[in-house]
């Protein structure tokens, strides 16, 4: 593995360009068929500047430079929106870039998708700890067989499903098809958000790695660590490898600590979240410091939809904790598990007893999503006109907090109880 981090400065571009060709320059890639696999735009990173240098270092040794979106279950990106993504113009893909081809992954067509193997009921109780005993079919893009070699490139960050996102996690979910993800979605739902955020080893984790090593192509990846609009870390080697040098550096700087956790918070949403499916990260990475009670308001009145893919399911659920499904299993087990999941982070842990559900915390909603949506879903309205952004700052001391971009750090009580993330208690 070769890179490095930063905690006190930001890496110079000329810096993060020499990573990029060293490490590639290294690599036995003459005559292979390449493919990289990219994020989306809901995740922060100078994708454009790797790109190019990507393209400069291997464009003219490789036969075949594809580059596919990992889409997980979002909705796919037009040509416009790629552009964007890889900071380039249709008219400088055409002049400077034209090897590159782009594609979307399609996680619900069948078509598009390639079974690579299963996990058996044995693996899985030994990945997570006896939690669950059940055979899972592992597909993913079949796209992959045309490559002799895989290369992610994406950044890390704090995650509710798996602990830590980047590395293998964008081939599952990334590229995945829904068996998996579904699967250890609901498996991150079960343990739960606040003991999962901010972990490396989790038993999600566990699964990702051991589904990508079912894939049939030799993997790399540059991991990448942003601090605001720059990038404090980059790393090259095995997905694992350097996605644990990644998530070690992020650990420093995504992750901040409060001395008593906060009754309100407002929670705003950067225009990249542009669904509740992706905006609810504003709540994932504020649970573990809200107080019991405590009210969590989502501002985000760019956000008309709760979930293009998602979205009719969403509403004939609405959001409930994890204690709420667990309860009533035989009701809902064949419902996608894997909205479940994001049902159960959205409205964070609570209690089920005696038909009544009792969530810990108070989740509003000041989105474009009507409040007639919202009450229907089961989440809380605030109209975002009535929003003063202004009257929430300043008042730490008072128990509330603003986060004007929200989703990629997380916040922590640092006394915690075992239940928000704190240390088991011995």
């Amino acid at each position: 593995m070769r890179g490095q981090g930063f905690t006190d400065r930001l890496m110079t571009e000329a810096e993060a360009q020499a990573i990029i060709a060293e490490a590639l320059e290294t690599e036995a890639l003459d005559g292979k068929r390449l493919l990289v696999v990219i994020p989306d735009h809901t995740r922060t990173c100078p994708l454009g500047m790797v790109f190019r240098q990507l393209y400069a270092t291997v464009a003219d040794r490789v036969a075949t430079l594809d580059f596919m979106i990992a889409l997980g279950t979002h909705p796919p990106m037009t040509d416009e929106q790629i552009y964007q993504r890889v900071e380039i113009t249709a008219e400088e893909h055409a002049q400077l870039f034209p090897k590159a081809r782009f594609f979307n992954h399609a996680w619900d067509d069948p078509d598009q998708l390639l079974e690579v193997g299963s996990l058996t009921r044995a693996e899985i109780g030994e990945l997570t700890d006896g939690l669950f005993e059940m055979d899972i079919r592992v597909t993913c893009n079949r796209r992959v067989t045309d490559y002799d070699q895989l290369l992610i490139v994406g950044p890390v960050f704090p995650h509710e499903v798996v602990g830590f996102s980047g590395g293998n996690k964008y081939l599952f979910p990334g590229i995945s098809g829904p068996e998996v993800l579904n699967f250890f979605h609901w498996l991150g739902a079960v343990i739960t958000n606040p003991r999962i955020i901010g972990n490396k080893w989790t038993p999600v984790r566990k699964v990702i790695d051991r589904s990508a090593a079912l894939l049939p192509v030799e993997r790399r990846a540059f991991c990448m660590v942003v601090k605001g609009d720059g990038l404090a870390g980059l790393y090259h080697g095995t997905p694992e490898e350097a996605w644990s040098a990644a998530a070690d550096l992020s650990n420093e700087l995504h992750v901040e600590y409060r001395e008593k956790p906060f009754r309100e918070v407002l929670s705003c949403a950067p225009l990249m979240y542009d669904e509740l499916w992706t905006g609810a990260k504003c709540m994932y990475k504020l649970e573990p410091v809200l107080a019991d009670g405590a009210d969590l308001i989502i501002y985000a009145p760019h956000i008309k939809e709760v979930s293009i893919a998602h979205g009719r399911i969403i509403e004939e659920l609405g959001y409930h904790t994890a204690a709420y499904f667990l309860a009533q299993w035989d009701r809902f087990k064949d419902y996608p598990w894997g909205v479940l999941a994001h049902s159960t982070h959205v409205k964070g842990i609570g209690r089920y007893q005696d038909g009544v559900e009792y969530p810990r915390v108070n989740v509003m909603l000041a989105t474009g999503i009507p409040e007639a949506v919202c009450r229907r879903i089961n989440l809380g309205y605030r109209d975002p006109r009535t929003i003063d952004r202004e009257a929430f700052m300043g008042r730490e001391e008072e128990g509330v907090l603003c986060v004007p971009k929200a989703g990629e750090i997380l916040y922590r009580w640092r006394h915690a109880p075992p239940e928000l993330g704190g240390p088991a208690k011995t």
